[in-house]
């Protein structure tokens, strides 16, 4: 009889770790960079491939890296909540051009609008795998010596930008 428990045991376990899963949000996982410094990086920008940017540059700014590609879907859909956000504010945004080609990416910003000030490429994914780039869209909010403070997976809401990336920022730029 005891012998016969064991699995419902075990299968009620499994229920109860599945569940409790499910009502954790994706968005969340933590980023083993918070708080660490940014990764180097040191690449070309999407519109000028004779101009180099490297993280460095960015030293004494608050600054966000935004993730993106024209292949990705929900980047289309994000894309207009970073050009409202960009607009009218004094904010350094820098676009991380993600395994795509430099002319797709160009038409991309050209077709939508371009919210960065710069935007770096990164065709074979290298800088983004530095990040840790789950997937894109991804956001970073990145303090003025350099160190991440917050990671954003997915496309960012309204609701996001409100209640993290704008408290956050304005915390930073004290």
């Amino acid at each position: 009889m005891k012998r016969a428990l064991i699995p419902l045991v075990l299968f009620i376990a499994l229920a109860v770790f599945l569940a409790l899963g499910l009502k954790l949000d994706p968005r969340e996982v933590p980023s083993p960079l918070i708080g660490k410094p940014a990764p180097d990086f040191k690449t070309e920008t999407l519109a000028d491939p004779t101009r180099v940017i490297q993280r460095d540059d960015l030293r004494g700014k608050v600054w966000i890296l935004n993730v993106w590609a024209s292949w990705c879907g929900a980047c289309r859909d994000e894309h207009p909540l970073l050009v409202e956000f960009a607009r009218g504010r004094a904010l350094t945004l820098i676009g991380l051009n993600y395994k795509d080609e430099r002319s797709a990416g160009a038409a991309w910003l050209a077709r939508f609008g371009n919210p960065y000030t710069d935007s770096l490429f990164d065709p074979q994914g290298r800088i983004g795998l530095d990040y840790g780039v789950y997937g894109v869209p991804e956001t970073f909010v990145i303090d003025r010596q350099g160190v991440v403070r917050y990671k954003h997976i997915g496309a960012l809401t309204p609701e996001a930008l409100k209640t993290k990336v704008e408290p956050l920022l304005a915390q930073l730029s004290k």
